[in-house]
């Protein structure tokens, strides 16, 4: 299947040279570009896209609100960052993965290989415990490894092995990004969370 491409870029220069390098890669064909974030799920339904390549400057402070609704819209979506300036990692850690403005071209297309075929083996795998469960929720919600060790009766070297299992599978290394992914996957509610 062909990977249907979108690119939200608020520079004309970089849209279009990213959309160059995107239509000579053979499994991907580049199907919108826009400017604003405002229609993108508008346009990712009308043309069926499956990436969405996207200017996290553009999303501003309210970006996780955006990825996870984003997220629940399309389940299947790969969102990968365009990084134009200097972000913080954790502003980055909602994404699929993310494309820096000084990479060749050949790393951008394997940069772009690679988060396709992660997430697709991603989907194809991901099958945690129920107990690996309990403990992403407990992460989720904010939760130390001493507060759920004492929360599920286990010992600290257990739930330490659970969070690399749960990486593992997930490909998530970051709090904020396996927040994300309980919240997309309906293990947790928006109210759980610490505000």
């Amino acid at each position: 299947m062909r990977n249907r491409v979108i690119i939200c870029e608020a520079s004309e220069i970089i849209a279009n040279g990213l959309a160059e390098i995107i239509d000579s890669m053979a499994q991907c064909d580049v199907v919108a570009r826009i400017e604003t974030p405002e229609h993108l799920g508008e346009k990712i339904t009308n043309s069926d896209a499956n990436l969405v390549i996207i200017d996290p400057t553009l999303l501003g402070f309210h970006y996780k609100d955006f990825l996870l609704q984003l997220g629940k819209e399309h389940p299947n979506l790969i969102v990968i960052a365009i990084v134009t300036s200097c972000l913080d990692h954790a502003v980055l850690s909602p994404y699929n993965g993310f494309i820096e403005i000084n990479d060749t071209r050949s790393k951008i297309i394997s940069k772009i290989n690679e988060f396709v075929q992660t997430e697709a083996t991603k989907k194809d795998d991901v099958e945690l415990s129920n107990r690996e469960i309990d403990v992403l929720v407990a992460v989720a919600k904010g939760m130390m490894n001493k507060e759920i060790a004492d929360l599920m009766n286990i010992s600290i070297h257990t739930v330490i092995s659970h969070r690399k299992n749960i990486t593992r599978k997930t490909g998530i290394k970051s709090v904020s990004g396996l927040t994300v992914y309980a919240l997309l996957n309906n293990l947790i509610d928006e109210n759980d969370l610490i505000h």
